[in-house]
């Protein structure tokens, strides 16, 4: 028996496939990421954008043609958001939401919707498969910021935080070159009064690269950065969620920050890691966004230097705040989309450029088309035109050509 379990969305939502994998594994199934013919699929949803749900049902159309008499499961937040909308199309016979997902493997055989509630507590998941790479360990579910526009706190509900003991316990039996602690709002990290700071001081003798996933501005202060300084291996790669240059829109948005405050702290992770990647979030065209807020985004995008932004049109989610906002015009989202989209590449330019002829660390992961591939601690993906093994190598930065970085060992 095969089975494919398919992701859709954020890294949370990888891990959680990737323990239904091991789980799957252990009953007999051979088991495949891809949209491939199977006898079971489980496709893993994501609701972040009406872009994302739209992906997420045409993946369970993508089935149908592999396999048409194949047992469907759909799981994840835009199933958690609206069941109904999918049990019983395109021959899906099983639905469940974004709790308890390890009970999917007990719903093998059974028809119908299962919408659990959330736990309280942090809800443990079966270990997954180790890695020799890198692997995402999830650390914290749900969240309580209730940005306008976001539909996640009602869908993954609130926040909550899983044990430090049980965190390195799984670092520990994957056993990866590289961890990425991984979350809803991996910021908001709190067990029983231990913060991301502590645990961060709890890892300190972690002997693989740790890589922190995205992060809020509140958390970035002197004493976070030096217990990430205190690491054995550190990846020096900062995901700061901004979404607007803009105050107002900002205040808007329910974000509980200025841009003065998102500054100094981008200022102080410099003091700390100089050759940082420091990657952001950015929604264009918010139902309060003017022009001159817009120019403001674009403007200080480029005073903070991004290494990399990811860019995208607000989507109205129903259920959120910002859905009774009038939506701007499709056309001038895309223009001022565009734009942004025309500053990412120049500042991933140029910070790509800042980092050639520099010898740096890098994990490669896998052997592609004659290219070994892998990353920097700073996030940078290199090629190396010669065959080696997972694992990690002193390179060379040579060139940076169309796009694409070219890297050679250190002989």
């Amino acid at each position: 028996m095969k089975a494919v379990v398919f992701t859709l969305g954020c890294k949370v939502n990888s891990c959680e496939s990737a323990s239904l994998m091991k789980g799957l594994k252990n009953l007999g199934y051979t088991v495949s990421e891809e949209l491939e013919f199977a006898d079971l699929y489980i496709i893993n949803t994501c609701a972040v954008t009406k872009e994302a749900e739209k992906k997420s049902r045409q993946a369970i159309a993508r089935v149908k043609k592999h396999n048409p008499n194949a047992k469907i499961i759909v799981t994840g937040c835009a199933s958690e958001r609206a069941p109904d909308s999918f049990l019983g199309k395109d021959g899906v016979s099983v639905v469940t939401g974004t709790a308890c997902k390890e009970k999917i493997l007990s719903l093998l055989n059974e028809n119908g919707s299962y919408i659990f509630d959330e736990e309280e507590c942090f809800h443990e998941l079966p270990l997954a498969e180790s890695v020799k790479s890198r692997a995402f360990v999830k650390i914290q579910d749900g969240c309580d910021n209730f940005c306008s526009y976001c539909i996640i706190p009602y869908l993954r509900g609130r926040s909550r935080s899983r044990d430090p003991e049980l965190i390195k316990k799984e670092i520990l039996a994957l056993n990866p070159l590289e961890v990425v602690l991984t979350a809803i709002n991996l910021s908001a990290y709190n067990f029983e009064g231990m913060n991301l700071t502590c645990l961060i001081k709890s890892l300190s003798d972690v002997k693989c690269r740790v890589r922190l996933g995205s992060l809020e501005e509140n958390i970035i202060t002197d004493e976070f950065l030096q217990a990430l300084s205190s690491l054995n291996d550190f990846a020096p790669h900062f995901h700061l969620s901004l979404q607007s240059g803009s105050d107002s829109v900002l205040k808007a948005m329910n974000r509980k920050y200025l841009t003065a405050d998102f500054r100094a702290g981008v200022a102080l992770i410099r003091k700390y890691f100089p050759n940082a990647s420091i990657t952001t979030d950015i929604i264009v065209g918010f139902p309060t966004e003017t022009d001159s807020d817009f120019e403001n985004s674009l403007n200080f995008a480029k005073e903070l230097e991004f290494s990399d932004i990811h860019a995208f049109n607000f989507s109205p989610r129903e259920g959120t705040v910002a859905y009774g906002l009038k939506d701007i015009d499709g056309n001038v989202k895309k223009e001022r989309l565009n734009k942004m989209l025309e500053l990412k590449e120049t500042l991933k330019s140029r910070f790509l450029s800042k980092n050639m002829h520099t010898f740096q660390d890098v994990i490669i992961e896998e052997f592609v088309d004659g290219y070994s591939v892998g990353y920097t601690a700073n996030y940078i993906k290199v090629y190396i035109n010669k065959k080696l093994e997972v694992g990690k190598y002193r390179v060379y930065l040579k060139e940076f050509l169309g796009g694409e970085v070219l890297a050679e060992i250190k002989e």
